[in-house]
């Protein structure tokens, strides 16, 4: 008995012994070893800042600057190290140029969210503030300066397509917890979609700290820094002289241009009017003048070229044409009388072929094809029968890039409209509805809608003679160039042998009489084009041009889409040949032409800056 309560007590003793070892091999580990401890132990002498990444640049497709950042600073408090009743609030606030009245809730907010975490009490101060300010920094514990960049862009254009950056919100802190508050992420654009790239990766610099609040070098050597990772610069297909110039030729108007390369779907130029200059969304001003930006009744926010549905008017007699050879229903030399009986036109001669029927746009000839196209006579019921019709025909504008988003690399691109079966039997109901219903169709108008992007995307399937690759902005991001799967092609369901008649009669109806687009012909230059007119409404009707240039080995297709501005052929044939004519030759020679173009406005502000003209719709 006594030497079984022996060893239990040499148990006890063992175990006893075990744990104070333990015990002062972690208090060694932690108090020699591990120097983490240590360091939040002076939390009071070290400051941790934050590296912010320079976010990457932005270039267009010639290597010239399109986006830069520039140096601008925060004034960060920590709200526990600030010694609140014999702060000099007021000299604080004179030394910042703010209302002094302010300072105070100021760091009320910033105690609010934390204590010991750095918030910003002041962004974006001007670099003689900065300067005037470091001096009395001493005075001010619990204060330090952190530096940081700002957006810059040395012309004030492509606003649209670049996008801007703010300050993050509540909501995208919560979706992503790399960002904090004061942070900064890409809000539209560019800057949005290829934010992941561009923004870097934040580092951390601990630094040492006097009595005087002054910083006294890096703490152990660096130790405990870690570098920030710089942003990827973005290399776009943007040219940006012809970016400038479209956008100089837009103001004064609503509306859009898109150019694209189509041999590889590089969009050259996406002009929205109106535009506005990118740098008013930049820094403390950005508030501001978003505000009002958004209160303009012109929209100038808001991204035409993308989002904009309209109906296409006659350039839709393109793919029309296209699906009645390709289904067999007519052929080159198919020709109809121009009977306005059946739907308004102008006046022309009767089109005797397919060219003909596209040089002078006749909107009977496009009525008898689309007739032929809809009702085959594949159901002894006119209404199956043309549902069939239908049915095929929106598979084939589909395969057009119609009626579907394109996947070009910005947010909020919108994919127009195509009716299909589901939709009039909705609105009519079933086999209440036939070609009689839906022929206005044939010329673009009723139920059809496209979005600027797609129809330049049109003028490249044209110009490709069959076939488009997804329209994008970006070649390449840093090093990687363009991923091989973005530059699949997207055949129609046409046959390029096909295009040949249909691409003639654009070529006529540039460069031949009674073609409706010859104000777009430009000297020594092979245009291929096509005008429309967009039925408004609301008011004057728009005008719509696509076309390409050369007609052999395209290197550039447009779209013009013009509100408010009438027929076609007036004045946007003329806007998207002047394009052209810059892109490939780098000059412009026909002065007049450029100045009527210029002259031309559907809006204008008087001396208070209101609009005179029509209004947004």
């Amino acid at each position: 008995m006594q030497r079984s309560t022996v060893n239990r007590a040499s148990v006890v003793a063992a175990i006893f012994i075990v744990f104070v070892c333990i015990y002062w091999i972690r208090l060694f580990q932690l108090q020699i070893l591990d120097e983490r401890y240590t360091l939040d132990a002076q939390s009071n002498a070290i400051r941790h800042k934050v590296q912010y990444p320079g976010r990457g640049l932005v270039f267009d497709r010639n290597g010239e600057i399109l986006v830069y950042n520039e140096a601008v600073y925060d004034l960060m408090v920590v709200p526990g190290q600030v010694d609140v009743d014999s702060m000099d609030w007021n000299f604080l606030a004179d030394l910042l140029e703010i209302d002094s009245a302010g300072t105070r809730e100021r760091y009320k907010k910033a105690r609010s969210y934390s204590r010991y975490a750095p918030s910003v009490f002041e962004k974006q101060i001007s670099k003689e503030v900065y300067g005037r300010l470091q001096e009395y920094m001493y005075q001010f514990p619990g204060f330090y300066v952190q530096s940081r960049s700002l957006r810059r862009y040395p012309q004030p254009i492509a606003a649209h397509v670049l996008g801007d950056v703010g300050e993050v919100s509540t909501e995208e802190i919560k979706a992503n917890p790399y960002y904090k508050p004061g942070d900064y992420i890409g809000k539209n654009g560019l800057e949005k979609y290829y934010e992941e790239a561009l923004r870097g990766r934040k580092g951390v610099k601990v630094v040492m700290v006097d009595v005087l609040n002054r910083e006294k070098g890096s703490y152990k050597d660096g130790l405990y820094d870690s570098l920030a990772q710089p942003g990827e610069s973005l290399f776009t297909t943007l040219d940006i002289g012809l970016q400038a110039y479209a956008e100089e030729l837009m103001h004064g108007k609503r509306g859009s241009v898109v150019a694209i390369e189509p041999s590889t779907g590089e969009v050259l130029a996406l002009v929205s009017a109106p535009s506005y200059d990118p740098n008013l969304l930049v820094g403390r001003i950005r508030s501001r003048n978003y505000g009002e930006l958004i209160k303009d009744p012109q929209k100038p926010l808001f991204n035409r070229a993308l989002m904009s549905y309209y109906p296409p008017g006659s350039i839709f007699k393109l793919p029309q044409a296209l699906i009645g050879l390709q289904e067999g229903v007519i052929g080159p030399n198919t020709g109809f009388e121009c009977d306005k009986t059946l739907i308004g036109c102008h006046e022309h001669p009767d089109a005797r072929t397919l060219a003909e029927g596209v040089r002078m746009s006749c909107n009977p000839y496009f009525y008898q094809v689309f007739k032929r196209i809809i009702q085959q006579g594949k159901n002894p019921s006119i209404f199956e029968d043309s549902r069939i019709g239908l049915s095929r025909w929106d598979e084939y504008m589909h395969s057009f890039g119609l009626g579907i988003r394109l996947g070009i690399d910005l947010l909020g691109v919108k994919g127009g409209y195509i009716p299909d079966t589901a939709f009039y039997d909705r609105f009519y109901g079933r086999k209440r509805w036939a070609f009689s219903t839906i022929y206005s169709l044939s010329i673009g108008q009723g139920e059809v809608s496209l979005v600027p992007l797609q129809m330049a995307n049109l003028a490249a399937v044209m110009a490709n003679r069959g076939f488009y690759l997804t329209p994008h902005l970006v070649r390449a991001v840093g090093n990687d160039s363009l991923a091989a799967g973005d530059t699949v092609r997207h055949y129609a369901l046409v046959e390029s042998k096909y295009f040949d008649p249909v691409v003639r009669g654009m070529y006529e109806a540039v460069h031949l009489q009674k073609g409706t687009a010859r104000r777009a012909e430009i000297p020594d230059i092979v245009v291929c084009g096509k005008t429309g007119t967009s039925e408004n409404p609301h008011g004057e009707d728009h005008a719509v041009f696509i076309g390409f240039a050369p007609m052999d080995h395209p290197r550039i297709a447009v779209s013009v889409f013009l509100e408010n501005s009438g027929f076609g052929g007036t004045w946007a044939a003329p806007l998207g040949s002047l394009l052209i004519e810059r892109y490939l030759t780098g000059k412009v020679v026909r002065e007049e032409l450029e100045r009527q173009v210029k002259e031309f406005t559907i809006f204008e502000r008087d001396a208070e800056g209101n609009i005179i003209g029509p209004p947004a719709h």
